[in-house]
């Protein structure tokens, strides 16, 4: 569950203004899952996280004792790449084996994490995926959603600014 999801604890959705970057802005590997960050000196926590669209609705999740829906990722793991964390994310959480290099990069979202001290950012690479497989929740995961736009209150900041995103490139309704 991207969002800062792994590790954290439930807090409010205090959103700062949502920074979206193209490809040619983000980093393109990770040694580790936090990198240095602007303004309150904390470093911001860097994600991997899928966008797998189907019938113009994304794949969102809801981790065990948790109420807020997440895009499918994680933290970077030391020598990874943003690719290869949201592939592997994707396989711990919706039991999807996707190929690192077949994904799509589609946008990196900073932003406030959720859960995390004021000025803590999460640095979330999407990407999109494709596969004719079926999601199945893991253990970490309590449920799978199909969402779109209108689903935005069900989400922290990241997955608002995601959710935003999609549906302005009309990929999601």
């Amino acid at each position: 569950m991207s969002d800062a999801a792994v590790g954290d604890t439930a807090g409010p959705d205090t959103a700062t203004n949502g920074t979206a970057m193209n490809d040619a802005d983000a980093p393109g590997t990770a040694a580790s899952g936090t990198a240095p960050s602007g303004e309150a000196g904390q470093a911001d926590i860097l994600v991997g996280a899928v966008a797998l669209i189907r019938d113009r609705r994304v794949l969102m999740v809801t981790a065990r004792g948790r109420d807020v829906w997440f895009m499918p990722g994680g933290k970077i793991d030391p020598g990874e790449t943003e690719a290869d964390a949201a592939a592997r994310e994707a396989w711990e959480e919706v039991a999807l084996r996707l190929d690192p290099a077949a994904l799509d990069p589609l946008f990196t979202v900073l932003i406030q994490a959720h859960g995390e001290p004021e000025g803590r950012l999460v640095r979330m690479a999407v990407f999109g995926a494709e596969t004719p497989d079926e999601p199945a929740a893991s253990a970490e995961v309590s449920a799978l959603h199909w969402a779109s736009s209108a689903d935005a209150h069900r989400c922290p900041p990241a997955g608002v600014e995601v959710l935003r995103l999609l549906h302005a490139a009309g990929r999601i309704d």
